[in-house]
Formats: C-alpha cells, sequence, structure tokens
C-alpha cells in the first residue's frame, strides 16, 4: 500500500500541471521556442501585397507597356538584331523589371517582419539551425502524422479552401457581368478588368485568411501554453539550479556563521570589558582613545555564546561587569564592530573608569 502511494505521489509530481516560470519561458524563447501562427504571417502579407498592388499597378502597367514599345520601335523595327544590340534590350529589361518588382518585394519583406514582430517581437537565435538527429527519428515522425496537430491541420486547411473558393466564387458571381462581357473587349479594357478581379479577389481571400489566423492564432497559443507547463518536480529542480541547493546553502551559511564566530572569539582577549547580564547576555567592548571616537562592540552573543565569550575573557584575564539593562540595550541595538551610541556614553564611561582602576591597581 505504501508503495503504491509513493508511486502515485511521484506520478502527481512528474505530471505537468503548472505555468511555465518566467526562467522556463525566456529559456525557450532563446531556443527559438515562441508563440507564432504561420496563418498570421501569411494572411498579413498577402493583404499587403494585394493592397500595395492596387497602388502599384498602375506604374507596373505604363511600365511594361512602355518596355514592349520601346523594345519594338527601338531594337526590332528599326535595327538589325546583333549580339550587342540583344544585351543591350536585355540589360534594359532588366532594369525595368527590377523596377517593377522590388515595390512588391520591398512591401512582402516589411509585412513579413511586421508579422512576426506584431506576435513575439524581435528575435534573432541561431539554435534552431544546430543539427538534431532527434528530428531525424522515424517513429516520432509517424506520431506526428498521427497526433492531434496534424488533425487540426488537416481541418484548418480544408476550412481553408472551402472559405477561400466561397470567396472567389462570390466575387465573381457579384461581377458576373462584366466578366461576360469580356469577349467583347478590347485586350487593354480586358487586361484591366482581369487585373481589378484578380486585385479584389485577392483582398477578400485575406481577410478570409486573416479571420481563420486569428482562430489559428489562439489554438497555437493553447499548445504553446501546453507545451510549456512544468511538473512540480521541474519547478523544484530549477529552483535548486538557480537559487542553488537549500542544503548546499545551509552548509554554506554555516560556515559563515563558524568563520565570523571565530573572528569574534579571537576579538574578545583584546577587549576592555565584557559586560554581563550575568548568565544569558555577554557584550565585550574595546576602547582606543587614539583611534576610536568612542568604544566598540567587538563581541557579542546570548546563552552559549555568552558563557563562551566570558570562559575566554575570564582566560585572558578581561574584566568583567554585570549591568543587566545595559546588556540586554546594547545586545538589541548594538552591532558587532559599531561604536556604542550616545544615549549609552555615560553608562559605558563609568564602566571603563572603574575597569581602568582595577587595572591601575593590578
Amino acid at each position: 500500500m505504501e508503495l503504491l502511494l509513493r508511486l502515485d505521489l511521484q506520478f502527481f509530481a512528474g505530471e505537468k500541471t503548472e505555468k511555465a516560470t518566467p526562467k522556463k519561458r525566456q529559456d525557450s524563447r532563446k531556443k527559438g521556442q515562441v508563440l507564432k501562427s504561420q496563418d498570421v504571417t501569411a494572411a498579413i502579407l498577402l493583404l499587403m501585397m494585394f493592397i500595395g498592388l492596387f497602388f502599384i499597378a498602375p506604374m507596373m502597367q505604363e511600365r511594361v507597356l512602355n518596355i514592349i514599345r520601346e523594345a519594338m520601335e527601338t531594337y526590332v523595327l528599326t535595327e538589325d538584331l546583333s549580339i550587342e544590340s540583344t544585351m543591350k534590350l536585355y540589360t534594359t529589361f532588366l532594369v525595368e523589371m527590377a523596377i517593377i518588382v522590388v515595390p512588391i518585394m520591398a512591401i512582402g519583406v516589411f509585412a513579413g517582419v511586421a508579422a512576426n514582430l506584431v506576435q513575439f517581437g524581435f528575435l534573432f537565435t541561431g539554435h534552431p539551425l544546430k543539427p538534431d538527429l532527434k528530428k531525424m527519428d522515424p517513429i516520432k515522425g509517424i506520431k506526428k502524422i498521427f497526433s492531434v496537430r496534424a488533425l487540426v491541420d488537416l481541418v484548418k486547411s480544408l476550412l481553408k479552401i472551402a472559405l477561400i473558393g466561397t470567396a472567389t466564387v462570390v466575387v465573381i458571381w457579384m461581377y458576373l457581368e462584366d466578366v461576360l462581357k469580356l469577349a467583347f473587349m478590347d485586350p487593354q479594357d480586358t487586361m484591366s478588368m482581369i487585373a481589378m478581379l484578380t486585385g479584389i479577389m485577392g483582398i477578400v481571400s485575406a481577410l478570409v485568411l486573416l479571420f481563420i489566423s486569428v482562430i489559428d492564432y489562439f489554438y497555437q497559443r493553447y499548445d504553446y501554453e501546453k507545451n510549456l507547463k512544468m511538473s512540480k518536480q521541474d519547478i523544484k529542480d530549477e529552483h535548486k539550479n538557480v537559487e542553488g541547493d537549500p542544503q548546499v546553502k545551509g552548509k554554506i551559511k554555516q560556515k559563515q556563521r563558524e568563520m565570523a564566530m571565530r573572528r569574534m572569539m579571537q576579538e574578545v582577549p583584546n577587549a576592555d570589558v565584557v559586560i554581563t547580564n550575568p548568565t544569558h547576555y555577554a557584550i565585550a567592548l574595546k576602547y582606543d582613545g587614539d583611534t576610536m571616537e568612542a568604544p566598540r562592540v567587538v563581541a557579542k552573543g546570548t546563552d552559549f555564546v555568552a558563557q563562551k565569550i566570558k570562559l575566554i575573557a575570564k582566560q585572558h584575564d578581561v574584566v568583567m561587569v554585570e549591568n543587566r539593562p545595559l546588556a540586554r540595550a546594547m545586545y538589541d541595538q548594538v552591532e558587532i564592530g559599531d561604536a556604542v551610541p550616545e544615549e549609552f556614553f555615560k553608562t559605558v564611561a563609568e564602566i571603563l573608569a572603574y575597569v581602568y582602576r582595577i587595572k591601575r591597581k593590578i
């Protein structure tokens, strides 16, 4: 029965039920494990590019027509084609196409970076690029295929196809009359109409994808928090790693106390007087008129420590004076190495005068 109880406790201790600590979140972020939805990035990227196309399309059309017109008039109709003219035409095409394509690429880069910054901020890490043989494990690969995440991705893909397809059909249905007129339009009007319909369908599809990405973002957030969860044992282990093992810290503190105690006891033989309670408190004072403005406490203690201070004082002929109120008050208010406060000057001066008289007699 006891064994079963231990096993149950170990099981529950290893169960990941606790929220991730700030350190766990920071370590995961350094490894590149952040809350991110690929659909959010794709939706924002698609939407920004199609919106940009609406503003850039007239310029693109004009430059493409200029390229064709210049090629026909300058290189084809007026000159014989040669290697030099062909290379010149090729160079001109490259420059013009770069001018056309670069704005769209710039919008795409800006939209992709902005989408990632909105989701998880600025992050640069090379950890995901490190080779990991675990990723090549076929068993884990099969498990991923039949996992809940794979099922969610399948449902999400089907939802995208259904909604985007529906949105496309709705747009075509709304402009059905214009679509039917395409056969009777001149080439330029036909291209303009097709470009407009393509842009509208692109924006509508991007908005639909953005709607799906919001749902996906909340799912990714749930899955991210679930994967980050820690067991109680994990939290204890992390606390030990950060703060140190309590047993080790206890031993260190004990060593520090012992060293401080030895240093304090080494100062007792140099004290001028030890003020006692007489049994529970002991305060050792030292005064040097050349180096000190006021007497200083070189050792203090209660009970066993007080008895040890008195024993060392007796062995080294340090005078002991009983003054219960003073010993108790100074123990509470004055730390080792501190000067005696002004409120105790008169009483301490009387005690030191008494001590000096005894020493002169001796």
